[in-house]
């Protein structure tokens, strides 16, 4: 036993000392990933801001300028022209001028007042269908409000106002706040999946594993040696990724710091394994990293980091058993934000500790040890 942890440990050593002699690693471990951190919540987003529309207004009465002027009072229009021509705002939408026309027919007030309701028409480009039903749903929230107002005062007493709304774990609907848990795992992951996944591979191609081989090492402890630097080093950047939620983005973690470094230690296991896996099954490491990159790929638009996956079809949402970023996020999420027991977890964390058992398994068994 003695002899098995003092090859361990010398091999452990022998990896951090490759990984540190070799500088331009160190950047890519660190570095890049704290800077996707700062920059990918602020650029993934679906919240729309400065959606340009034109208003062509044929009623021009103080009801419509009022409409109007909610709309440019909004942080999410932005008016760039104001007309009275249907065929106008159509010309800047076909031009790609504008997003969106609001059209405001004649005797729009003198409806509002006799009817009590009035019609309007709006004209969305919906190329890009999600931005599309997002303009329309804030468009539609506005006009709502705008026809609600006149009613108010003849609401029943005490009618109005009863309903009050609140926001749980997100209160200021920030869209970083929900991002940064998931970028946070997804980076660590794909660092670590990409390093272990050239780990061996690059061994074979330099010649050195041969010199491993012939040494009495078994099969398990190399794996150990390789994925445990990578591990050691994804979890640091968990920490500096914690941090800068905690110091850039405000977001403090709701739940247990221990659980979430056991939810991240789990899930990295998996990762690694995988990488590992790949990395024993192939023989170059461009051939290694496709593999990876591929399983990245599929895996991380799949998990639920971008659109939730309650929304995706049902054979896409069978996938996600297999899927271990769609755990590992979805666990992070709830403790970081929710501030989530182990009892609410315990689904994911199960799945991603039999996830490690077989990928690490897998890597363990298909590393052949020729000497």
């Amino acid at each position: 036993m003695k002899y098995a942890l003092r090859v361990l440990f010398i091999l452990i050593q022998k990896e951090f000392k490759q990984i540190f002699r070799n500088r331009s690693l160190l950047p890519v471990i660190f570095v890049v990933p704290m800077l996707q951190l700062l920059i990918l919540p602020l650029a993934a987003t679906f919240e729309m801001k400065e959606i340009r529309m034109h208003v062509a207004d044929l009623d021009c009465s103080p009801q419509s300028r009022a409409l109007t002027e909610r709309f440019a009072g909004s942080p999410f229009f932005r008016l760039v022209n104001v007309s009275q021509s249907y065929a106008a705002a159509g010309e800047d939408i076909t031009g790609n001028r504008a997003d969106m026309s609001l059209e405001i027919p004649p005797h729009f007030e003198r409806d509002l007042s006799r009817e009590g309701a009035a019609k309007v028409h709006l004209t969305v480009n919906a190329i890009n269908s999600s931005a599309a039903a997002l303009a329309n749903a804030y468009s539609l929230s506005i006009i709502g409000g705008f026809h609600a107002q006149p009613s108010v005062p003849a609401s029943p007493a005490g009618v109005a106002g009863l309903a009050e709304e609140q926001f749980w774990y997100n209160p200021r609907l920030d869209y970083p706040t929900y991002m940064v848990p998931g970028i946070l795992v997804m980076l660590v992951a794909i660092i670590g999946l990409f390093l272990s996944s050239i780990n061996m591979v690059r061994e074979k191609e330099i010649g050195t594993m041969e010199q491993i081989n012939v040494t009495p090492i078994r099969k398990y402890q190399l794996i150990t040696g390789k994925f445990f630097p990578f591990w050691v080093f994804a979890l640091i950047d968990a920490t500096i990724g914690l941090l800068l939620a905690r110091l850039v983005y405000g977001i403090p973690v709701a739940g247990s710091i221990a659980l979430i470094y056991l939810l991240l230690v789990t899930f990295l296991l998996a990762i690694l394994g995988v990488g590992l896996f790949f990395s024993a099954i192939s023989r170059t490491q461009q051939q290694a990293m496709f593999m990876a990159w591929f399983f990245v790929m599929v895996f991380v638009l799949l998990s639920g980091l971008f659109t939730p996956v309650e929304s995706m079809p049902g054979w896409a949402r069978g996938f996600n058993t297999i899927n271990p970023f769609a755990y590992g996020i979805k666990a992070v999420r709830m403790v970081m934000l929710k501030g989530s027991s182990f009892a609410d977890v315990q689904r994911e964390f199960y799945a991603l500790l039999a996830y490690a058992a077989i990928t690490l398994s897998l890597a363990v068994n298909r590393y052949k040890k020729t000497a």
